[in-house]
């Protein structure tokens, strides 16, 4: 009788363990169908401009020329591809050596590289947590006393230890996508730190530059702006000897005294912003602001590209990190609310428990202690208000993603309209202040020839040094500000892929 009632037990406990199998296979199938399912919109990128230029007027063949350092005319290559270092076009080595150790110092861009390290494994440790099982080993020991009189038995108590080593294996199976929901989410959101870090590198070599373009135009407007100032202390000291031999009015002195100490209270100023220029430019290459070792640029070291690329708008979108940023924060809040959906669906949760349980250590591991259980969770939420409050924030997420990436290519349209608007004004400005600078000069010589022959007072000469230096300072901020405008334009276009 005994062993009809063991082997009944074991046919059942076999069978048991069938219909368990059978179960969870089911279950594993079902699931396998059912995790194909992905819900919420799936992203489509936005579509490009389709507009064929950036401005409502054509842009000229070319720019205007000029007969000056820096004044060659300047023409656009349509849909030209930008180099990864456009600062090379400028061809100076000094600006080349002092990018690339930015790259390497500026502390702007650890912290970009840092933050995109960081969304990586971000990605990585969530990827893991959502796609595979998680397995767990444990190990317990506890002393237990047990009294038969909590039961309603007679008895003395007994004291007894208890010893359990097991793996527990859990995994939540994702029926509507909410996982590879939040996995590309993620992505997204990484993609975004990558162009977040393009962009800084894109505008610390857009600002090194403009800095040192600026370092040599003040450079040389102090050295004219001195120039002129010696000229006037020439001329104001000529004055005063003609007012004291009563050959000048005292009102002569007080009006040219007036225009001397207004020159001379400008060459502090363009100390000051050349001072702060040299602290902003330590900073931008990783240095503290009183690090002497900089390089000092001068204008003729520069050179101006003559052709410079231009992509139509549709091609812009694809090349600029701050619009390709805005899409992925696009794409990152719609991969959201898809998430968000999905946790309207139900959701399936699997847990396995296999352990070995005994009362006495050294048989922990031995026949007859091993324990197992399996346990399949569904749930659907019936009534919960936080789940479409949820869905609803995401969505208005996404709207407001959607009119950042509008607003960020508008901007950039508009900065690519103003930067050639500005090098077509620039090549005309300087155009004019070349012929300025030209007859300002010949005056000059003609106003020499004539003091050398007797015709002109030196006071006129010096008169004319003065209206030529005025002239070149002029000419040399128009020099400078076609450089910078032309280094914009490599900026605009969203530099070059590395």
């Amino acid at each position: 009788m005994d062993n009809v009632e063991e082997m009944h037990s074991l046919g059942t406990d076999s069978t048991k363990t069938n219909h368990i199998a059978v179960l969870t296979y089911t279950a594993l199938i079902l699931a396998g169908l059912l995790t194909g399912c992905t819900v919420g919109p799936d992203f489509k990128p936005p579509a490009a401009p389709d507009m064929p230029g950036y401005t409502a007027a054509p842009l000229p063949a070319q720019s205007a020329s000029a007969p000056t350092a820096l004044g060659d005319a300047q023409h656009f290559r349509i849909g030209a591809s930008v180099s990864a270092q456009w600062w090379r076009d400028l061809a100076s080595p000094k600006l080349n050596a002092l990018i690339e150790k930015a790259f390497h110092a500026s502390p702007t861009l650890a912290s970009a590289r840092a933050t995109l390290r960081q969304a990586q494994e971000i990605y990585v440790a969530q990827e893991g947590a959502m796609t595979y099982p998680q397995v767990d080993a444990g190990f317990s020991a506890q002393r237990q006393r047990f009294n038969p009189i909590v039961l309603g038995q007679d008895g003395k108590a007994r004291e007894f230890s208890l010893f359990n080593a097991g793996v527990n294996v859990h995994y939540q199976l994702d029926l509507a996508g909410g996982n590879r929901r939040a996995l590309e989410a993620l992505a997204a959101q990484t993609e975004y730190r990558r162009h977040e870090l393009e962009g800084a590198q894109l505008t610390l070599a857009g600002n090194i530059v403009t800095a040192a373009v600026t370092q040599s135009r003040l450079a040389a407007q102090i050295q004219s702006t001195a120039a002129i100032l010696r000229a006037q202390d020439e001329q104001l000291h000529i004055t005063k000897e003609r007012v004291r031999l009563g050959q000048g009015a005292p009102d002569e002195v007080l009006a040219l005294q007036t225009q001397v100490e207004q020159v001379r209270a400008g060459l502090p100023l363009l100390r000051k912003q050349g001072q702060q220029n040299e602290h902003l430019l330590a900073t931008l290459t990783g240095r503290a602001p009183e690090d002497g070792s900089l390089p000092t640029f001068t204008l003729e070291e520069f050179t101006l590209p003559s052709a410079l690329p231009l992509v139509v708008p549709s091609e812009l979108v694809r090349r600029r990190p701050d619009i390709r940023g805005a899409e992925a924060l696009l794409h990152a809040a719609n991969a959201e609310y898809g998430s968000a959906i999905a946790k309207l669906y139900p959701q399936l949760n699997l847990s396995a428990n296999l352990a070995t349980q005994t009362l006495i250590a050294g048989a922990l591991f031995g026949p007859g202690s091993a324990i197992w259980n399996v346990l399949g969770q569904l749930t659907q939420p019936l009534f919960n208000p936080a789940l479409p409050a949820e869905k609803r924030a995401a969505l208005a997420a996404f709207d407001a993603a959607a009119a950042n990436y509008q607003s960020v290519v508008l901007e950039s349209l508009r900065n690519v309209a103003d930067v050639l608007r500005a090098l077509e004004n620039d090549a005309q400005a300087l155009a004019a202040l070349a012929a300025a600078d030209t007859a300002a000069q010949g005056s000059l010589q003609s106003v020499q020839r004539q003091y050398a022959l007797g015709a002109a007072s030196y006071v006129q000469q010096l008169i004319a040094q003065q209206a030529a230096q005025q002239t070149s300072i002029n000419l040399i901020a128009a020099q400078a500000q076609r450089l910078v405008d032309s280094a914009a334009l490599y900026q605009a276009m969203g530099g070059g892929v590395s």
